[in-house]
C-alpha cells in the first residue's frame, strides 16, 4: 500500500530523572554475551555462493539464494554484481521462514553492521544491533511496556482526539503529558495491527530490520499545538483495513470527537470498509491528509481523502504564503484546506528534534485547531466545527482547495 506514512529522521535526552528510564528502554545496553547462530566464517563462506542459485539480476544488484541443511535460507544481494561487488547484503531466515538476521558486508569479508530480530511469541520484541564482531551494541525495543512518569495525571476527561498512524513512542517524556491514560495507568488506545494494547511506533513492511517510523513525528506536531488536550493513540490495521470498524468504534467509545489520519492510498477496494463505518459515525470528524504525489485527487483519487464524506476534512500543505507545496496533492472538490506545513518542527521516535514537511504534518495542525475550538465549545457538532474552520480560512493564491488556506492554525481567534 502506497502510504503517506513516511519520514523516519543520537538520542536526545532531557535532563530529568526520566532520562535513565528512557535510555534503558530505547537502547537496552551493550550486551557482548548475546549468542548468535551465525559466525564470521559462515558469512565469508556464504559470500562464495558456490552452491547458490541466482534469483534475479537488476540495476539494484544480483541476488543469490542458498537453502542450508537446517532449512534456513540465505539471500545475498551483491551490489552492483557478484563478480565486481562493492557491497553485499546478507539476509537470513530461520527454519520457520521468518526474518532473523541482516548483515551489510564489504569486500573481501568485512562486517559493517548486523541486525537480529529478537522474537517473542509471534511478534518481534526488539532489534539487536551487532558490531563487526557480532556482539550486541544496542537493542531497539519494538513493543515495550508502557511506563508512566509519576507526575503525569491519569484519566480525568474523555480524550478529544485520536491519532491513527504507525503508533507513537509513548515512552518519550515530551509526549506523556498529552497521551490519554486511564485510571488504571494504561494507555487509552490500541494497536490494531498487532492486536495488543501497545501502539508503539513502527512500520516493518518495507524492511523489518529498518522499520519506518511516522506516527511519533505527526503526534509531536499535534501535541505542540493542541494545548494539552489528551490524545488516544492507535496503530492502524495495515494488514486488514476492515478492522477500522473496530478501531473507530473503540475511539468513539472513549469519547473521541476528532480522528487524525495522515495516510492514504489509491486502492479504493481496501478502503471500502473504512468508508462504511466512517459514514455511519456522523458525530466524529475525520481529519485526513491529502497526500504527497503532486496530483489533483479530484482527477486521480486518493483514499480516504477522495471519499467526500460530510464528516471529513482533507488538508494539504502550503508554504507560509499560502502557495501549494510542490509535492502536495490538491483539488477544489476533495481538498478542503491548506495550512503551512513545509518547515515544521518535529520530535521523532528517538526523541530527536528535526524539521520536516508535507501533508502528513498539515493534518495534525488542523486537528489541534479543531480540538481547541471544541474544548471551548463542547456542544458543537461536526458541522459547527467545519464551519469554524471555514471561518478561519482565506482565499489561496491558487485555486487548489475548496475553502482556501488557514494562515495560522495556532491562533485561537474565533473561539
Amino acid at each position: 500500500m502506497q502510504t503517506d506514512l513516511l519520514n523516519s529522521m543520537s538520542i536526545w535526552l532531557c535532563q530529568t530523572c526520566f532520562m535513565s528510564l528512557t535510555l534503558i528502554m530505547l537502547l537496552l545496553t551493550y550486551n557482548p554475551a548475546l549468542a548468535t547462530s551465525v559466525d564470521r566464517n559462515q558469512l565469508c563462506d556464504w559470500l562464495q555462493v558456490s552452491n547458490s542459485a541466482i534469483e534475479s539480476k537488476s540495476n539494484r544488484g544480483e541476488i543469490y539464494k542458498t537453502t542450508l541443511n537446517d532449512a534456513r535460507v540465505v539471500m545475498i544481494n551483491f551490489k552492483p554484481k557478484k563478480d565486481d561487488w562493492r557491497v553485499a547484503i546478507i539476509d537470513l531466515t530461520n527454519q520457520e521462514g521468518e526474518d532473523e538476521f541482516h548483515f551489510r558486508m564489504l569486500p573481501p569479508c568485512i562486517i559493517v553492521e548486523g541486525r537480529q530480530l529478537i522474537r517473542k511469541g509471534t511478534g518481534v520484541e526488539a532489534i539487536s544491533i551487532l558490531d563487526s564482531n557480532l556482539e550486541e551494541q544496542a537493542r531497539e525495543p519494538q513493543n515495550p511496556p508502557f511506563i508512566i512518569e509519576d507526575h503525569i495525571p491519569v484519566f480525568a476527561e474523555p480524550p478529544l482526539i485520536a491519532l491513527v498512524d504507525t503508533g507513537v513512542n509513548y515512552l518519550l517524556p515530551e509526549f506523556q503529558d498529552s497521551i490519554a491514560i486511564g485510571n488504571d495507568g494504561d494507555l487509552l488506545g490500541y494497536d490494531f495491527w498487532d492486536d495488543d494494547p501497545l501502539p508503539f511506533d513502527k512500520d516493518p513492511r518495507r524492511n523489518p530490520f529498518f522499520p519506518l517510523h511516522h506516527g511519533s513525528t505527526v503526534f509531536s506536531v499535534m501535541d505542540r499545538e493542541a494545548d494539552g488536550i489528551k490524545t488516544a493513540l492507535y496503530r492502524f490495521p495495515a494488514m486488514n483495513l476492515c478492522r477500522f470498524k473496530a478501531l473507530i468504534e473503540h475511539a468513539a467509545g472513549l469519547g473521541v470527537r476528532i480522528i487524525n489520519m495522515s495516510m492514504g492510498s489509491k486502492d479504493l477496494k481496501e478502503w471500502e470498509c473504512f468508508y462504511k463505518v466512517a459514514q455511519s459515525h456522523t458525530k466524529l470528524l475525520f481529519v485526513v491528509s491529502a497526500g504527497n504525489d503532486g496530483i489533483s485527487i479530484d482527477k486521480d483519487p486518493i483514499y480516504p481523502a477522495s471519499f467526500g464524506l460530510p464528516n471529513m476534512v482533507v488538508v494539504t500543505s502550503s508554504d507560509v504564503f499560502g502557495r501549494l507545496a510542490s509535492e502536495s496533492n490538491y483539488g477544489v472538490k476533495n481538498v478542503d484546506f491548506a495550512v503551512p506545513a513545509e518547515q515544521v518542527e518535529v520530535i521523532d521516535h528517538r526523541g530527536v528534534r528535526n524539521t520536516t514537511g508535507g501533508t502528513s504534518y498539515a493534518a495534525p495542525r488542523v486537528s489541534a485547531l479543531a480540538a481547541r475550538f471544541l474544548r471551548h465549545r463542547p456542544n458543537s457538532n461536526v458541522e459547527n466545527i467545519i464551519n469554524f474552520l471555514k471561518s478561519r480560512s482565506i482565499p489561496s493564491p491558487e485555486a487548489t482547495t475548496r475553502y482556501g488556506w488557514i494562515p495560522d492554525p495556532t491562533d485561537n481567534y474565533g473561539f
